[in-house]
């Protein structure tokens, strides 16, 4: 046993690497699994993508991702919808369990808040099935406040789980990212309350300062504010014994050599998940 059997590398982790090199990163580490993004997959070819990384032997732990469902108008959201069935074709294909949902901020132009969480509802009653038919569960990712305009009208854990609550749970979950809920006061009571909800865990810790594009402000698991290990004891304690992706968007961690951001993963990942 060497404490990363749950381990899994996000592909944003390493964003400037090929899918090939992250597959060979991942081996080379020994990392069981990866998270894939469909941009990654595109750009391989996603016949192709799946061969390379069932090849190597890895697991897929999520695809990312689909969502991104409001719009000012139908024929956007028809759009949408036509994309995510296309994102749910690819989660099948690369052999991903969860196609991860972000599920959009305010349409143009709008401040109707509810109008655009209905919009997310409506959507998801729409794709869910069609992700059941090929084999694929949902994850529904709530986003860190500051995202809400722009990027997810469903901010915390606690609203993720009422949407996915309306669904059977073979369909649809919620993915748990500590960057984005760490905040939540409420949190550890809606860790308990998703139990078997849980589709998804993911780690990325809150630095100080904030870049200006706060999107890249994450950091390495250990380097920032999060109690990680009481996150991972959480998660455990709800009852996921799923993959856990290390997820980081950060710029200086995206200009380091991918090699090197691996060794900190694994180092990272074992000091504060994995043995404990």
């Amino acid at each position: 046993m060497t404490g990363l059997e749950r381990l899994s590398l996000n592909q944003a982790t390493t964003k400037l690497w090929t899918l090939e090199e992250a597959v060979r990163g991942c081996v080379e580490a020994e990392i069981p699994a990866i998270g894939l993004w469909r941009e990654h997959l595109q750009e391989a070819g996603v016949e192709r993508a799946a061969g390379i990384v069932r090849d190597a032997g890895l697991a897929v732990s999520s695809l990312c991702r689909g969502g991104f469902f409001t719009a000012s108008a139908a024929a956007g959201r028809t759009r949408a919808l036509e994309d995510n069935r296309r994102a749910v074709e690819e989660a099948a294909m690369v052999g991903a369990p969860v196609l991860v949902l972000v599920c959009g901020g305010l349409p143009p132009g709008s401040r109707d808040l509810d109008g655009a969480r209905a919009q997310v509802l409506d959507s998801i009653r729409e794709l869910a099935p069609y992700a059941s038919e090929h084999g694929v569960r949902l994850g529904i990712e709530p986003l860190h406040p500051m995202f809400c305009a722009d990027r997810a009208v469903v901010s915390t854990l606690g609203q993720a789980l009422d949407l996915a609550e309306q669904f059977p749970e073979e369909q649809v979950g919620v993915v748990v990212d500590t960057y984005h809920v760490w905040w939540d006061p409420d949190v550890w009571v809606q860790i308990a309350r998703a139990g078997s909800r849980i589709t998804g865990f993911q780690l990325a810790d809150w630095v100080l300062p904030l870049p200006a594009d706060v999107l890249l402000g994450r950091g390495h698991v250990g380097d920032g504010h999060i109690d990680i290990a009481r996150f991972a004891s959480a998660v455990d304690g709800a009852g996921y014994g799923g993959f856990v992706e290390v997820e980081i968007f950060n710029e200086r961690i995206w200009q380091t050599a991918g090699a090197e951001t691996v060794r900190t993963v694994v180092e990272r990942f074992l000091a504060h998940v994995g043995r404990r």
